[in-house]
């Protein structure tokens, strides 16, 4: 019993610990190409070329004071960070690098269900908080994440029509011809965009919005409990990304060797991840009308009709004689 306890637990680690790594040198990546962007350095002066520069920065979250309004709810304000950073890392558990974590056969189901959680924690902080401006911001953010959920379940349904499974190893065995990228382009820009939105990126950050908010749904929150959440939003980018290379971008050319297959995936999750920071670096802020417009105009109608579209080609070519 102990050593399987042990073996859970060093599995676990193998996942978080790289994952956490990652989270905190993308935050290093982000600062250095919004710099190069906006033809400043970024950080140089923490180590060798600002390579520590996150490090310091985790020591110095981490050594803060947590302080707490003497009018929040005690026990919420702190178990809505921890909520938000074990869901961002429970995430990672389906995903194949180059074995899952949890073997699971609706992988994918899995992955939007745990990620449709993250509404609680939002919800909890803002309201925990017991402050006005991190109320709105969990409100606007609750709903642009409920809103954006919609399209990507239904992208998600396409793309599992299509390949016919709902593990992400099935999408290796789909992909191995060509990515679906090619054929599935306009569900690839809509997923895109709406991972964008969903993790509260630019341009599409209407939960931060200075002018208005303060700093949104996080705005009461420093110290540790404030690093738990950035961890948590930055561990959710990667995760999308991943994913976005996994469904869109053949994860496998390489299916003998699960190494290289991980290797392969994480380059490209890197390189979608570099978009982000470039869209950022590119794009001001929506308004909040134009980002429900988008969403319930533009993507709710496409995605139902090319879920339609894709159920009825079975059906369209059923009948036609088999030399066709």
């Amino acid at each position: 019993m102990l050593t399987l306890l042990m073996y859970n637990t060093l599995n676990s680690l193998a996942v978080f610990v790289p994952v956490l790594l990652a989270v905190a040198f993308f935050t290093l990546l982000e600062r250095k190409v919004l710099g190069y962007m906006q033809l400043r350095k970024g950080p140089n002066v923490v180590g060798p070329y600002g390579l520590l520069q996150p490090i310091a920065d985790g020591i110095k979250l981490f050594i803060k004071e947590p302080v707490r309004p003497s009018t929040s709810s005690p026990l919420l304000f702190l178990l809505a960070p921890m909520l938000a950073l074990t869901l961002a890392l429970t995430l990672w558990a389906p995903l194949p690098l180059p074995y899952p974590m949890a073997d699971l056969n609706l992988g994918l189901l899995f992955i939007l269900a745990l990620s449709s959680l993250t509404v609680y924690s939002i919800l909890g902080s803002g309201w925990a908080s017991n402050s006005k401006y991190a109320l709105i911001g969990a409100l606007r953010a609750v709903a642009q994440t409920i809103s954006y959920e919609i399209s990507l379940g239904l992208i998600l349904l396409s793309i599992i029509i299509i390949s016919g499974g709902f593990t992400l190893q099935t999408f290796n065995t789909t992909q191995e011809s060509t990515w679906l990228i090619l054929p599935a382009w306009p569900l690839a820009a809509m997923w895109y965009t709406s991972t964008l939105a969903e993790t509260n990126r630019a341009p599409f950050d209407l939960t931060e919005g200075e002018s208005e908010l303060v700093s949104g749904f996080n705005v009461e929150y420093a110290g540790g409990p404030f690093a738990l959440f950035f961890l948590a939003e930055y561990a959710n980018i990667l995760l999308m990304n991943t994913l976005s290379a996994a469904l869109f971008l053949g994860a496998s050319h390489i299916p003998t060797i699960p190494e290289l297959t991980t290797i392969n995936l994480m380059i490209k999750a890197a390189l979608l991840s570099t978009l982000f920071l470039w869209v950022r670096a590119s794009y001001p802020r929506f308004r909040y009308d134009q980002l429900m417009h988008l969403v319930w105009k533009n993507f709710l109608p496409m995605t139902l009709a090319l879920v339609i579209w894709l159920l009825a080609l079975p059906i369209a070519f059923a009948g036609l004689p088999p030399q066709l």
